[in-house]
């Protein structure tokens, strides 16, 4: 039985400059705890493991498809496209609890992160009234083409195009490091419709939808060491891609692909990756006995993953009241992700006063250490993102 999304209520003004940082909401509240009652049910009936890096490795299309099923994805989608008319913060708010139970949401992620609020900005009425229900339902799988050989967080030196041709355009080209691309529905790809302009980088870009199963498209496996296969090399041989199938205006993918990476840097994803083994970590600890240099670790810790959430909920309410959020969503990113890796290491030190630490636990460990070192690549690396913000500031 599905649970309807709490309604939407009027947000009060914000009478102080904390006030801007929670998200304290009665109706947020209520959302909360609805999230953490489905967790619960859902994870008793159906036995899924709670994993670290959740949103990138735990794909579980029955999982999002029931998520949907309860009311509990496309919350910003207009209800006119079966979602539910509320803010980026309820939003937040399920996401949050998503990540802090390290539920498996990987085959939803992209979708609802990134290709809807890009559909509801600049998507003709079809692709609306196509895709959108069936990301507010769990059952639409994407991938975002991005990243290339040589453009990885400089995407203006992507060099993947698309030519004009009779009805569309035919595209060619190779993206890296496309996550999902080997199980995804749809695949959003960035491409040249002009050439490189050395004066003017980022123009020239569009933005494309492109079937997986196209002819012409071939998807690669990149596997990591431990032998996960989670990221992709995706070669475009003369696709074709109907002029229906274009995401906004030819021209304008550079405008569109920025708006995105605000969504996709500023979430509680860039400080929430680990903490499920945190938060079992410190379970361990709580019936042991700790002396006060362990417990300074533990507060600092604690304390350093807090204000990372009031930033990043801060940022979550810019871009729900429709403001730009660029600089400070690169910030998130890049101190949230930074804390993600020394939050690995923390949690190994502090598992030395575990006298009998779980087998999950130490699971969760082993699986933390080995995706921490791209915690602060994917998405842009820490260096790029510093010069954004040293931009956002007049500096550069």
């Amino acid at each position: 039985m599905q649970r309807p999304a709490p309604r939407r209520r009027q947000r009060k003004s914000l009478s102080t400059q904390f006030d801007t940082l929670c998200t304290a909401d009665p109706d947020l509240t209520e959302l909360r705890c609805c999230v953490r009652q489905f967790l619960s049910e859902d994870r008793a009936a159906y036995c899924w493991v709670p994993s670290v890096d959740a949103w990138l490795s735990s794909w579980d299309e029955g999982f999002s498809a029931r998520l949907g099923a309860a009311g509990l994805l496309g919350l910003s989608i207009p209800t006119r496209y079966g979602g539910h008319g509320l803010g980026h913060l309820h939003r937040y708010v399920v996401n949050e609890e998503l990540l802090l139970h390290g539920a498996p949401v990987a085959a939803h992620w992209f979708a609802d992160r990134q290709v809807a609020p890009a559909l509801m900005a600049y998507g003709s009425k079809d692709q609306q009234r196509t895709l959108l229900p069936r990301i507010a339902a769990g059952r639409l799988c994407c991938a975002i083409g991005m990243s290339e050989d040589g453009a990885g967080s400089d995407l203006a030196a992507a060099v993947t195009r698309a030519s004009r041709t009779e009805g569309g355009w035919l595209l060619n080209g190779r993206k890296l490091w496309t996550s999902g691309a080997h199980r995804a529905h749809l695949i959003v790809v960035l491409a040249r419709t002009e050439p490189m302009d050395p004066a003017r980088r980022h123009t020239g870009f569009s933005q494309f939808l492109v079937d997986p199963s196209a002819e012409g498209v071939t998807i690669s496996p990149i596997r990591q060491m431990s032998g996960e296969h989670h990221f992709n090399e995706v070669v475009f041989t003369d696709v074709f891609v109907s002029d229906a199938d274009v995401l906004g205006e030819i021209g304008n993918g550079w405008l569109q692909v920025t708006t995105e990476l605000s969504f996709e840097r500023s979430g509680p994803e860039r400080i929430l990756s680990t903490t499920p083994l945190i938060a079992g970590v410190l379970q361990e600890l709580s019936n042991s006995e700790v002396n006060a240099p362990t417990a300074a670790v533990i507060g600092n810790l604690v304390a350093h993953l807090t204000s990372l959430r009031q930033l990043s909920v801060s940022v979550a309410h810019t871009l729900a009241d429709g403001r730009d959020a660029t600089g400070r969503a690169a910030l998130v990113k890049d101190l949230g992700t930074g804390f993600e890796q020394q939050s690995v290491d923390t949690c190994a030190q502090l598992l030395e006063f575990v006298e009998s630490p779980t087998t999950a636990l130490l699971e969760l460990l082993a699986v933390a250490r080995l995706h921490a070192p791209v915690f602060t690549l994917r998405g842009g690396t820490n260096e790029v993102l510093r010069g954004i913000v040293a931009r956002g500031m007049g500096l550069r």
